[in-house]
Formats: structure tokens, sequence, C-alpha cells
């Protein structure tokens, strides 16, 4: 294992770009996939790219708000003494790999936002607690937890076949989450995760390379309470006023108890967002020391703001040019009654690198996975977790998925898809054995 770990990170750091060329790359190859495979002319494509370039604005902004919003209440002294005490409960390198594996992969099935965020703070506090342990694994660990957000209570595809009138249901109706989310195949592949991940990343700890890529300047932050000025003018007292900030966030708690009163336990991107920010401004207790964080916070943010329209753009040319309906179909036709669970998370797999939006996946992929699974004789249930899966599987080397971890940890890309690709490769193992034979 350690040898195949040191493989393949020696040719993620010699090979993989760093993620905007990534995302460069990935656009110029879909543009000419799409005038040989879909026969769209030049300018078509170009047309698809620059009308799907601005597709994904409301996500960028949800993306960016949940690294700030999650930093700085993870940098509010509660939560910091917080982490820090269960981080003291972990003193060497391999237990606080596993550790910080079980406690991203929790997260990441209550919430995916949540998982990423919560993984990656939790992965720094321990590298200050934990001598001579492996940074880039730690961080590695901690994002391999997203692996089961699609199987969890967040998961895009299972809650929008539950949701009515959802655009499938003249298809296929309404599918409750006892048949994905609680299915047994499901939860199969959720127990196994929890039970492998964190024994493949313990595997994967190397004595020789503990202390690769440990740069205390990173893990040092800066101190929110020494930042605050005195107060003198109006002004400053306002900025520096307690009152203002539990004024706000009183107001943030009561809609959290009209949201959940209201809807019940169901987490979404904007929800999480919210408690986010409002206890974070709670807990750090005056607008000044929450602006200051919050000013810290968004100096990680410039990847995902400027990567996530070239995603778009490229989600545009698979879409409207049928590339991602041709590269499914390529997988219906290979597969039987048996294997169709398998070819469809591939296929999801593979199409995740070029369309990372498990919404925006299914939309392309739910007309052909559905009606080929109806032909040979496979539930929607599975044909939907099938593909599910395939989008959370590939997530591992795609690392427009890891951009909030990586900007959290001060970390690049190629420092951690050495670990992710055996990750991958383990995980995607236990993932068809669920979907195929249970």
């Amino acid at each position: 294992m350690k040898r195949l770990t040191a493989l393949s990170n020696r040719i993620m750091q010699r090979y993989l770009p760093d993620p905007f060329l990534f995302v460069v790359i990935l656009t110029l190859v879909v543009f000419v996939m799409g005038m040989i495979i879909t026969k769209s002319t030049p300018v078509e494509m170009v047309t698809f790219w620059g009308e799907g370039f601005w597709n994904l604005l409301t996500f960028a902004m949800q993306m960016v708000l949940i690294l700030v919003t999650g930093y700085v209440l993870a940098s509010s002294p509660l939560f910091k003494n917080g982490l820090r005490k269960l981080a003291s409960l972990v003193s060497k390198p391999g237990q606080a790999i596993i550790f910080v594996t079980l406690v991203s992969l929790a997260a990441s099935w209550i919430n995916w936002g949540f998982g990423l965020v919560i993984g990656a703070l939790f992965a720094k506090e321990l590298a200050k607690k934990v001598e001579k342990v492996d940074y880039r694994l730690l961080i590695a660990s901690a994002y391999s937890g997203f692996l089961v957000w699609h199987g969890g209570f967040s998961g895009s595809i299972p809650l929008t076949i539950a949701t009515p009138e959802h655009f499938t249901s003249d298809i296929i109706g309404v599918i409750p989450t006892s048949e994905t989310i609680f299915a047994p195949f499901n939860i199969f592949i959720v127990i196994a995760l929890f039970v492998t991940l964190p024994i493949v990343n313990r595997l994967m700890m190397n004595q020789k390379d503990n202390q690769f890529y440990v740069d205390r300047s990173i893990l040092e932050e800066k101190n929110v309470e020494a930042a605050a000025v005195e107060a003198n003018t109006p002004a400053e007292k306002m900025e520096n006023s307690w009152i203002l900030s539990m004024i706000t966030g009183v107001l943030g708690l009561a809609f959290m108890v009209y949201y959940f009163t209201t809807n019940g336990f169901s987490l979404n991107l904007d929800i999480v967002n919210f408690i986010f920010l409002f206890f974070g401004i709670i807990l750090h207790g005056t607008p000044r020391r929450f602006i200051n964080s919050v000013a810290d916070a968004v100096k990680g943010a410039g990847g995902i703001i400027i990567q996530f329209p070239f995603y778009a753009g490229i989600m545009g040319m698979m879409v409207a040019s049928g590339l991602a309906a041709e590269m499914s179909q390529w997988f219906v036709n290979i597969s039987n009654e048996l294997s169709f669970p398998f070819f469809a998370f591939l296929s999801a797999g593979i199409v995740n690198f070029f369309v990372p939006s498990g919404g925006g996946q299914w939309a392309v992929q739910a007309p052909i996975m559905l009606m080929a699974g109806e032909e040979l004789g496979i539930g929607a249930a599975k044909t939907a977790m099938a593909v599910a899966w395939g989008d959370a599987w590939t997530n591992m080397i795609q690392p427009f998925w890891a951009l909030p971890a990586l900007a959290i940890a001060g970390l690049s890309a190629k420092d951690i898809m050495g670990f992710c690709v055996i990750a991958m490769l383990v995980s995607g193992l236990f993932i068809s054995i669920g979907l195929v034979f249970i």
C-alpha cells in the first residue's frame, strides 16, 4: 500500500496541474470531443460554452459562503476551543488519520457542505496537536469523507426524486428515501466506507513522509480577538458593541426555529450557510471581531470564484451538444440486467469530471438511465442511486470539490490527490458490490 501510495503521489506531484489549468484543459478536451462525437460545429460549441458560462453563479456564491461562514464559525473562541479539546484526545499520527476520517464521514453524511468545512478545520487542529503527522494525508483523509455525501441526508438525487412533481415524476413517480438513502444496498455501502476508509487512509501513512508539508505558518491563524481596536468614536463603539451582534443573532435564531419547525430536520446548502453565518456572528461577540474573521476567511475563496464559471461553461457544452447523453448511452448499450447498475455507476463517474454537479448531472443522465433500467427490469431507486454514487465517487480526483478544503488547509490539489486516488479505487470496489449484489 505504501509503495502504491508513493507512486500515486509522485505521479500527481509531477503531472497534475493547478486546478485552474485543470479546468482550462477540461474545457479544451470537451470542446474537441463535442465536435468529433456530436458533430457540433466550432461556432456551436463556442455558443454552448458562452451561454452556459454563468449558469452556476448561485451555486458558486453558495460555495464561497460555505467556505467563509464555516471558517468564521470555526475561528470563534468557543468553536476553536471545542475543536482543540477534540483534537487533544489524539496523540499519535495514525490515530489522527483515523479520527479525522470518521469525523468527516459522519459530517458529510449529515450534510456535504458541513462535512467539507468541518473535516478540513478539524484536520488543521489535529496538525497543531499531533507531531510528525503527514499534513497532506491528514487533509486528504478529511476530504475522503466527502465520498458518502450522495448516500446521506443531503444527497441531491435521492432528495430530488422524493420531491413531488420532480422533473421525472411522470416516468417513475415519487420515490421515498426508504428506497434510496435507507435501502439495504445503500446502508451497506455507507457502512462499508465508514469501516474501510479509515483503515485505508491509515495504511497509506508512511513514517518517512510524516513531516512532509507540515508548514507551521499555514497552521497559524490571525488572532481575531487581538485585532479589535479601542473604542473611542461612536462608530468604533458600535463596531465593538456586543448588543448589535446579539440582536442580529437573535433574528437569525428566530428564523432557524421557524425553519426547522416547518420543515423538520431538512438540511440544504442555504440553511447550513445561514446557521454558520448567524452562529458566527453570535460567537464572535462583536461586529468588529466578526468582520475581521470574514476578512481573513475570504482570502482562500479565489479559486472557487474564478473556476466555477469555467465548469459551468463545460456543463453547457456537455448538455447542449448532447455529449453527456452520448457518453451515457455508450454504457447502456453494453449493459445487461446484472451489470447495468455497475455501468450506470461508472458512466456517472466519468460524466462527473465534466458536469461536477449532482443535480445537473441527474438532469442529463436521468432520461437515458431510467428508461434503460426499466427495460432491463432494474428499479428506478437503484438506477438513481447508481448515478448518485458515481457522481460522489470521482469527486476524489476532481479538484472542483476539493477547493474549499484546500483553501482552508493552505495546500494545492496535487498535494492530496495521490492519496485520494487510492481512496477512490478502494471505495469503488465496495460501492460496486453494494449496487450489483445487494
